[in-house]
């Protein structure tokens, strides 16, 4: 299984953060998952990315070229992919992703994260979708996306596209159940 990991490229975060990054990594790495990430070097990104290669892992990077050229990489990964602009990067992230997991991030991982889960509602994305809520970190979004429910902008049906998880150690037990959401996502896409 390849695990598609979005997650912070910010170094001044609470290290609580940091260190679930780490644990997670740890733990897809001894579960024999593959990774797939943004190719940054620092912040929750730069965590995964060492503590799945200190672990025998094996982590891909996607990474544009602008970024490569600032010298945003991570240096060490199993492979790294360079895409022409961020539209592609993800593009290539999902074509290689069996499951999408989000860990705390910005307005980058907010948007990789939205995406994913149009993309299933819509039946072009199948894997499981987790979100890693450290210390509620998500709290206010799941919040909100449980208010585009009830007001009726997603059906009630479309809450099973993602799944929350307060602990790294959660989050590869929902990887293993690979629970599937619906046989037909399109048959419910139209409210």
């Amino acid at each position: 299984m390849t695990v598609c990991i979005f997650a912070s490229s910010s170094s001044r975060i609470d290290n609580e953060y940091s260190l679930a990054a780490g644990e997670l990594g740890k733990l897809l790495a001894d579960a024999g998952m593959d990774v797939v990430f943004g190719g940054g070097g620092i912040g929750l990104m730069g965590r995964l990315a060492d503590s799945v290669l200190s672990n025998n892992g094996s982590i891909t990077g996607v990474i544009p070229g602008f970024m490569k050229e600032e010298g945003w990489d991570h240096s060490g990964v199993t492979k790294m992919i360079v895409t022409h602009d961020m539209g592609e990067r993800k593009r290539q992230m999902f074509a290689l992703a069996d499951a999408v997991v989000a860990l705390p991030g910005g307005v980058g991982t907010l948007e990789e994260l939205t995406e994913a889960i149009t993309l299933k509602q819509l039946g072009l994305f199948k894997g499981s979708i987790i979100i890693l809520n450290t210390q509620g970190f998500y709290n206010t979004l799941i919040r909100f996306l449980e208010e585009l429910i009830d007001g009726q902008f997603l059906r009630f049906e479309h809450k099973g596209i993602w799944q929350l998880a307060s602990t790294p150690e959660e989050v590869v037990g929902l990887l293993l159940k690979n629970e599937p959401w619906i046989h037909d996502p399109r048959s419910i896409a139209k409210i």
